[in-house]
């Protein structure tokens, strides 16, 4: 199911995939869509729910997996994924296919005014607190600081917002 605000603009270029396991897709007022955007019900059960001024620029992949919530006024730059799942893989006498996804680290939750460089990775179990920065070309799996600016992989910490 899909709850999309009429005042949000989306690209007729972006896929936004319907969930066959009952997971919604939610977009607040304001927002902005861009082309070549990639929403996917994937690897769990888990709603993708994005606040109000958003804005995803063209590229980004979006996989719901065990969730994920957007605050207000969220920036992602072009080309990131946000993966909210993670391949299960301790077993040489499985395929990875076989196996499955792992248990959830919690989702993906990015809080208000969040800004996140062009071609990061976010997977499950990030948080993302108010005010930070991602630095382009970033991997976070875990949890930053509000207002602090981080960068690489592995993610440091850079600076901070004054």
């Amino acid at each position: 199911m899909h709850i999309i605000s009429p005042t949000s603009k989306i690209s007729s270029l972006c896929d936004l995939e319907t969930s066959v396991k009952g997971s919604k897709l939610s977009i607040g007022e304001n927002c902005m869509v861009d082309a070549f955007v990639k929403m996917k019900f994937s690897g769990g059960t888990g709603d993708i729910i994005i606040g109000d001024n958003c804005y995803i620029n063209s590229g980004t992949v979006i996989y719901s997996g065990h969730g994920v919530v957007m605050g207000n006024w969220v920036l992602i730059a072009a080309n990131c994924t946000l993966s909210a799942s993670n391949h299960e893989f301790g077993s040489k006498d499985k395929t990875v296919y076989d196996q499955r996804f792992k248990a959830s680290r919690g989702g993906i939750i990015i809080e208000d005014d969040v800004w996140i460089g062009a071609n990061t990775v976010i997977s499950d179990g990030a948080v993302l607190r108010k005010g930070a920065i991602i630095a382009a070309c970033s991997f976070v799996n875990k949890e930053v600081e509000s207002y602090g600016i981080y960068a690489g992989n592995p993610l440091k910490k850079i600076g901070e917002r004054k």
